[in-house]
């Protein structure tokens, strides 16, 4: 393919993939993958299993190979469900990723394409727009007005002006105006244009000088610390105790090697390693399913706040409603109509005016509608000249755009804004100000979005400001953008939640009062950009206490309204898509971005995206964050109060003289239930019935806190009381080998309970068993067979030195983990009357 007609139709498909097997993909090198053998390295330095590898060591330096050999299946056990584990966790890291890798629309065979920026070539045909992320190093061919923050390459603190210039002789630094290159990683803040890739990868200039961004990372989050924090706690109790053990037992019966046995025993019973299953795990296929419901989560961190949001702010155009703007209706001087055939020519001048307000390249989709009935306009004068514009800004509502005629003279500047802006510009009796003004009203009470029409003759130099020239109304155009119809069940399903939703529009205040009104919101709760301009922080919190709506907000407010909104103690959500927006974005606790509509920046500065720009999404994302960390904390309370009554039965008997009951192959055994309960039971728990109509927990509230601690630790004691007990009296009633078998049946009988108890933190254990959830079934299910399987077949039983108990011993057993059962229930409501936090038990 020719330079002339690869720059105009760009790469062949088969051209494109030859050069992307020849140089790689465009992406920065990225951090070594964990593959099965670096996992399974890392597991291997984890305290648990060297701990199995000394047990494993002692019994064969006791001559006990069985006992040894069944450990070190044990350990390749330990190891395999976490490659397993791991693996799960990568796999759902690396979907996540492949969903988060950033579009770039380039020319492939002649036509626009969208492809993963790591797909691009050298030579490939980019195209650029406002607010776009650069994806490669390129060479501009065509520039309308493109400006580029490189500050990430240049330190440059002001963007640069960008132009065509091809036969330069190769790339120049980063930085100074006027330059035809782009460089990737630098963002599009203004204008659009067409560029051929120069570089990629690593061959780009922030590829060579950002290798080192791989190695980069991030801290760890409030939750990981805390639950680090507590593992080291645990971990330090369990290894100062069984040191103590040691020399009581090896002082006590001079068997130090039995000492040492017994130590270890206790020392894997107290390490709570599960913490980390459950760190990891949840949130990684936490975000995995939310990506399933079309929320991508580029931080998961965010996943812990989400179900703590208890504001949320939103956008009117695109997230409320269609963002399908059509237009309804032109008024004049009194006449309205809808825009149709034969419009009466009065009305078709509004139509022309605001046509000639509104630019070429525009995506915005209410000069889309207008743009659409170009046809009803009477034809711009041919040849004139686009010689000035005004942008929108926060002081001045409107676009302005001056239109010279090719034989010269005055040119005329059409403007098009809110209705109070532009018709405040206009030299026009109070009367036809009043009517205007009260039209607008009027329609704006409908549910539309107002436009008013000026335009001015002006000739000589355009002043800064261009409040002074002689501008006359045209006339009004209203357009409707229809609300979703989903959206009302939504915000009910927000406020049942104790969600506050916060509707943040440009729009006028009636147009937004009306589309509040249709959603759900108090449409009377309205303030406005203008009142909003308050120099103290503190005024503007209290000013927006009660605020279901903000109009005519620009997008430097949105982020005094989010700290203002924090500053009254809410946990904010906020939603964008503009480079504007991204400072609101950074500074909310959860940032949503949109994903159809929404910019590079805005994106990258959020912690969400939505695929698909639906509110339900976000409503389904809180829900989802709600859950996971529901059941994080049920996990988290889960192996907090298992490992009390296991490290309480390795202790106990060497402190009163009985028989041991937990070698480290038992308790082994025990982990083998412990870990994937934990890791698969929980996380597949669905969310209690209740989850949308609790109120969002404390910004300040932790997942595993002193009070979960102290109630999980008493929730373990009181399953230790029980087994201890049922194993004192067997001690005294039944052979050992026989009582050993008991006291372990009925520990792994609690365990089971304890489970299903903390399944149904919050509600009756008999409800909890008619939730769906095969998991648990399947583990339970595994757990009693595998008991009975120590228990009843002979060369297990003598591995694990049990005799097989009578029929009527393994119903006591039963029986105690019946019993558990209720006891537990019973802890439930007698802490339930005790602490407003958690609630009784109640029937689903």
């Amino acid at each position: 393919m020719s330079g002339g007609a690869a720059d105009r139709d760009g790469l062949s498909a088969a051209e494109a993939a030859r050069r992307l097997a020849r140089d790689g993909p465009n992406a920065l090198p990225e951090r070594e993958a964990r593959t099965a053998w670096k996992i399974a390295a890392d597991a291997a330095r984890e305290p648990m299993f060297l701990l199995l590898c000394g047990a494993a060591l002692l019994y064969l330096l006791l001559g006990e190979p069985l006992e040894g050999g069944f450990l070190m299946l044990m350990v390749a056990a330990t190891v395999g469900m976490t490659l397993y584990q791991e693996g799960k966790t990568e796999r759902a890291l690396q979907a996540l990723r492949e969903l988060g890798s950033p579009l770039a629309l380039v020319l492939r065979d002649g036509s626009q394409q969208r492809i993963p920026a790591r797909d691009l070539v050298a030579g490939d045909i980019i195209l650029l727009a406002e607010g776009a992320r650069v994806p490669a190093d390129a060479l501009l061919l065509s520039c309308h007005g493109i400006m580029a923050d490189e500050s990430l390459l240049s330190g440059e603190s002001v963007p640069v002006r960008k132009a065509v210039a091809p036969d330069l002789p190769g790339p120049a630094r980063p930085g100074g105006d006027d330059q035809p290159w782009v460089y990737s990683g630098t963002l599009v803040v203004q204008g659009q244009g067409r560029a051929r890739v120069t570089a990629t990868g690593a061959r780009s200039e922030i590829g060579r000088i950002g290798t080192s961004l791989g190695a980069v990372r991030r801290p760890p989050s409030p939750l990981q610390r805390q639950s680090a924090l507590l593992a080291k706690r645990f971990a330090l109790i369990g290894l100062v105790t069984s040191a103590l053990l040691v020399l009581l037992v090896g002082w006590r019966d001079g068997n130090w090697l039995q000492a040492l046995l017994a130590g270890v025993a206790l020392a894997i019973s107290v390490l709570p390693e599960e913490f980390t299953v459950v760190l990891t795990v949840f949130p990684a296929l936490g975000a995995w399913r939310l990506a399933r419901s079309h929320v991508l989560t580029r931080r998961l961190a965010a996943i812990e706040t989400l179900g703590a949001t208890s504001v949320l702010c939103v956008d009117k155009t695109g997230t409320l409603t269609e963002n399908r703007m059509a237009l309804r209706r032109l008024w004049c001087a009194g006449s309205a109509a809808a825009p149709a055939p034969g419009l009466p020519a009065a009305l078709a001048e509004v139509l022309r005016v605001a046509l000639l307000a509104t630019p070429q390249r525009s995506h915005d989709p209410l000069e889309h509608a207008l743009q659409r009935h170009a046809a009803l306009a009477p034809p711009a004068a041919p040849g004139a000249l686009l010689v000035h514009e005004y942008g929108l800004s926060s002081n001045r509502r409107a676009l302005m755009q001056a239109w010279q005629p090719p034989e010269g003279g005055a040119a005329l500047l059409a403007a098009k804004g809110a209705p109070e802006t532009v018709i405040a510009l206009c030299h026009a009796p109070p009367a036809v100000r009043g009517a205007a003004l009260a039209a607008a009203a009027a329609m704006a009470a409908e549910g539309l979005r107002v436009l008013a029409v000026a335009q001015a003759r002006h000739a000589g130099p355009w002043p800064e400001d261009p409040a002074g020239l002689p501008f006359e109304l045209v006339g009004l155009c209203a357009l409707e953008d229809p609300l979703r119809p989903e959206i009302p069940a939504a915000m009910a399903a927000c406020a049942a939640a104790g969600l506050r939703v916060v509707m943040i529009t440009g729009d006028h205040p009636d147009t937004a009062a009306a589309i509040a009104g249709q959603a759900g919101l108090d449409a009377r709760a309205v303030a406005t950009g203008p009142e909003l301009e308050l120099g103290d922080p503190a005024a503007l919190a209290e000013r927006l206490a009660g605020v279901a709506v903000c109009a005519r907000i620009v997008p430097e407010q949105k982020l005094a309204i989010v700290q203002a909104l924090q500053r009254g103690g809410a946990v904010v959500a906020m939603t964008g898509d503009g480079v504007n927006d991204a400072p609101a974005l950074r500074a909310a606790d959860v940032g949503i971005a949109m994903g159809l509509r929404g910019t590079d920046v805005a994106r990258e500065a959020a912690e969400l995206t939505l695929l698909d720009d639906r509110f339900t999404s976000i409503v389904e994302a809180i829900a989802a964050g709600r859950r996971i960390f529901a059941n994080m904390r049920k996990a988290m309370a889960y192996v907090a109060a298992i490992h009390v009554p296991i490290a309480g039965m390795a202790l106990l008997p060497a402190l009163f003289g009985w028989p041991v009951l937990l070698y480290p192959l038992h308790i082994v055994f025990l982990e083998l239930v412990i870990d994937p309960a934990c890791a698969l039971v929980f996380e597949n728990e669905p969310a209690e019935p209740d989850a949308m109509r609790k109120p969002p927990r404390a910004r300040s509230s932790q997942l595993f806190g002193g009070r979960a601690i102290g109630h999980a630790l008493l929730e373990g004691l009181g399953v230790l009381v029980m087994v201890a007990a049922a194993y004192a009296y067997a001690v005294t009633h039944l052979p050992e080998a026989e009582a050993r078998a008991f006291g372990f049946a009925a520990l792994v009988l609690a365990n089971l309970a304890l489970l299903l108890s903390n399944r149904a933190r919050d509600g009756s254990v008999l409800a909890a068993l008619k939730v769906a959830n095969p998991v648990f079934w399947a583990i339970a299910g595994t757990a009693l067979a595998m008991l009975l399987v120590v228990l009843y077949v002979p060369a297990a039983a003598a591995l694990f030195r049990f005799a097989a108990p009578a029929p009527a011993t393994l119903a006591m057993a039963g029986a105690i983990g019946l019993a558990t059962v209720a006891a537990l229930e019973l802890f439930k409501l007698a802490t339930a009357r005790r602490q407003p936090g958690i609630r009784a038990p109640q029937p689903r």
